[in-house]
């Protein structure tokens, strides 16, 4: 290699490093498959259930996390992590069923459906490296993923406290954030993403996925009602207003 080209490489991933200090350059340079983006097939996500499989690096960060937090008394419990597109796609699609056959208008179905749950093809949980976590030691509330659970005086308050003060070390980051200004989906203080991962993650399904097509291609049930506006609104608010440390 020339001398120019080296010191050339050599200023980049120092850039890269001085942004991100926390990741490795080597990370950011790894390519996905339009099936991985989507949820349809991953090689690097290890476990055999819905609450144990992850991207195999993020549940390497998960584990040590978990341990940190057992010193504290603290017994991370994952209730969701790995979501195929299949099984999104029955969430959506079973709500959507719901919601309509309540008597709602389609689009005010897919309103109510994306206060919470993702488009299948569109959810972080699609890459392996989104976790919803509760604490395992506090007493369980029949619906544990409740804001009102991680606050005041809920069963959740001490993990939340702990994750505010920990999770970023383990570079994992609440994903969608109490923030009054934020879009899209509602706050979750549940939801954690493994960064080093689904930041590159997310920067290769903006520049590959064009989700109009995608949602048309798969025959997701109610896309008829998926408009250019519509999707332009739902990249914006959905996908992209989230935690500023998250994006690319």
């Amino acid at each position: 290699m020339k001398r120019n080209e080296f010191i050339k490489i050599s200023g980049i991933a120092g850039l890269s490093l001085a942004i991100f200090p926390q990741f490795s350059f080597s990370n950011f340079s790894e390519g996905f498959t339009r099936n991985q983006l989507i949820g349809k097939g991953n090689p690097d996500i290890v476990g055999d259930s819905y609450t144990s499989k992850m991207h195999k690096t993020a549940k390497e960060a998960f584990n040590k996390m978990k341990a940190a937090a057992a010193k504290e008394n603290i017994n991370i419990e994952v209730v969701s992590a790995y979501r195929s597109f299949q099984r999104q796609k029955e969430i959506f699609e079973g709500k959507y069923k719901r919601f309509t056959n309540e008597g709602l208008p389609p689009e005010k179905a897919i309103e109510k459906i994306i206060e919470y749950s993702t488009i299948p093809g569109t959810s972080r949980h699609h890459w392996g490296t989104d976790i919803d976590i509760i604490d395992a030691n506090a007493p369980r509330p029949a619906n544990v993923l409740m804001p009102e659970n991680f606050h005041g005086n809920g069963p959740f308050c001490k993990l939340k406290m702990w994750l505010d003060d920990n999770a970023e070390k383990f570079d994992f980051y609440e994903v969608y954030t109490d923030n009054g200004n934020r879009k899209g989906f509602k706050y979750e203080p549940w939801h954690f993403s493994y960064a080093p991962v689904s930041i590159p993650m997310l920067k290769e399904y903006k520049e590959k996925i064009d989700v109009k097509k995608m949602l048309s291609e798969e025959k997701i049930l109610g896309n008829e009602y998926f408009s250019e506006g519509f999707v332009s609104k739902y990249l914006t608010e959905n996908i992209l207003d989230i935690n500023p440390k998250l994006i690319p």
